[in-house]
């Protein structure tokens, strides 16, 4: 469940969801592609008896940060991974290693006409560990990034599939090909190390404003259907997000009721036509207690607004300030000190009656475990939403264990409504087969791991 009675750490360190360190027989840091050929090839052994474990910056937080999900692996740390080998802005695209962080290429796009779709994580997290494991951005879920990916294989073979930039003529970004598509066989993955990855960079709208609404939880219901209405019809662009109360808190924000932030995007006069539209009609549901469209100041005192404007804007600058606000401990300090955090990350229609019942699994879980979790809504489309649920606790022992309590109880909970994870931290690895609707397909999977890695090169995953 934790660190341990006394807070010790394994070889990984410390992590801040204050998971049981595993047990890591050593971490290996690579700084060339061709180093990690020479690992993987030196790991495809039947007699080795262990497993590599792939982190790229290894900042997995709330899920396990750097652990494995299993015990007896080695650490196979690609942060050494870190050029960004190749930019075009004319046709959208970035080669960029495992340990490139999203604030390090966001910063290379200032003042372009293009962005990176960013996480509302800290700045210094994997633009490739986060696309890979189907994270999310204010603009698509980041595995939409990933127009191709570079891969070693098991036994040391360098392959890349999906679209890839060609040094003698240039073809259009279509990441699906001939034949059938094999980048997403890497993805939640343990069939090859990802040492690259061409990803997507998003155009940059003329203009853009942000709209923030706030609404009290009687409204809950009638609020996301309208603003479901909004999405469904394009009004709204990117990923709107829902901060319920307990999350603005946790987060450093202003506290009171539900916050909603909507990015309008386009042409200057479609920004402002589109933007009165959904301000009318917010006035008149007469579901919200105060609509904004002003640009937040840079002194204003809400951390939440500052970040959320402008990670929108593809700029991840504010993000570290929230985290610090949050853990009350900078990035490269969460694992070691602070406060404890854990992740829950169940997808659950985008409907009003499915978003408050999934508040009220959170009500019961406060009641059940006295461990009140905070959770943001990403709406990814008209139809689904990234709930977050986060768990934040003081460290010791007694209350770890009574937050991992409370997450044990949300993946029975969510899970039996039909709200099922698309994330799985390292203490739910096994969750895999219970929530996957098609045991043929996990047979499929699995007969794949025997083909691709006989001798178990990489050490079964969350996902495994």
């Amino acid at each position: 469940m934790s660190d341990g009675d006394d807070g010790s750490a394994g070889i990984a360190g410390k992590n801040v969801g204050m998971y049981r360190p595993r047990a890591v027989h050593g971490i290996v840091r690579p700084t060339t592609v061709e180093q990690v050929r020479d690992v993987l090839r030196l790991f495809d052994d039947p007699g080795r008896g262990c497993g590599l474990h792939v982190v790229s910056t290894g900042r997995n937080w709330g899920l396990g940060s750097r652990e494995p999900a299993r015990d007896d692996a080695v650490v196979l740390d690609l942060g050494g991974l870190d050029r960004i080998r190749g930019i075009d802005l004319d046709r959208g695209w970035a080669v960029v290693e495992p340990g490139v962080t999203q604030g390090r290429l966001a910063a290379e796009l200032t003042g372009t006409d293009r962005m990176l779709n960013v996480t509302a994580s800290s700045a210094h997290t994997s633009v490739v560990g986060n696309g890979v494991d189907r994270g999310v951005g204010l603009r698509q879920q980041r595995v939409d990034d990933l127009v191709g990916l570079e891969v070693v294989l098991p036994g040391g073979e360098l392959v890349r599939v999906g679209w890839w930039p060609e040094d003698d003529r240039s073809t259009a970004v279509y990441p699906h090909g001939l034949g059938p598509g094999l980048a997403p066989l890497f993805s939640q993955s343990d069939l090859g190390v990802v040492t690259a990855a061409a990803v997507r960079l998003l155009p940059r709208p003329e203009a853009q404003r942000v709209i923030r609404l706030s609404f009290g939880r009687g409204r809950l219901v009638a609020a996301v259907d309208l603003m479901r209405r909004w999405v469904a019809n394009g009004l709204v662009s990117g990923v709107l997000k829902i901060y319920d109360v307990v999350s603005a808190e946790f987060y450093g924000g202003r506290v009171g009721e539900f916050l909603a932030h909507l990015c309008v995007d386009g042409t200057e006069r479609s920004v402002a036509a589109v933007s009165e539209v959904i301000a009318d009609e917010a006035a008149a549901s007469g579901l919200f207690s105060a609509v904004h469209h002003a640009a937040a100041s840079p002194d204003d005192g809400d951390v939440v607004v500052r970040m959320v404007e402008s990670a929108y804007a593809g700029d991840p600058s504010s993000n570290d300030a929230m985290l610090e606000a949050t853990l009350g401990r900078p990035a490269p300090e969460v694992d070691e000190h602070g406060l404890g955090w854990l992740f829950f990350l169940p997808m659950v229609p985008f409907a009003g009656e499915s978003v408050a019942r999934a508040h009220a699994l959170l009500e019961r879980i406060h009641e059940e475990a006295g461990v009140r979790a905070g959770c943001t809504v990403n709406a990814l489309s008209g139809d689904v939403i990234d709930f977050v649920v986060t768990f934040k606790f003081p460290r010791d022992p007694v209350e770890a264990k009574r937050a991992h309590g409370a997450l044990d109880r949300a993946y029975e909970l969510f899970s039996a409504a039909g709200f099922i994870p698309y994330r799985l931290d390292i203490d739910h690895a096994e969750w895999v087969d219970r929530l996957s609707p098609d045991p043929g397909a996990r047979a499929l999977a699995r007969r794949l791991k025997g083909w691709l890695d006989p001798n178990g090169a990489l050490a079964s995953g969350r996902y495994a």
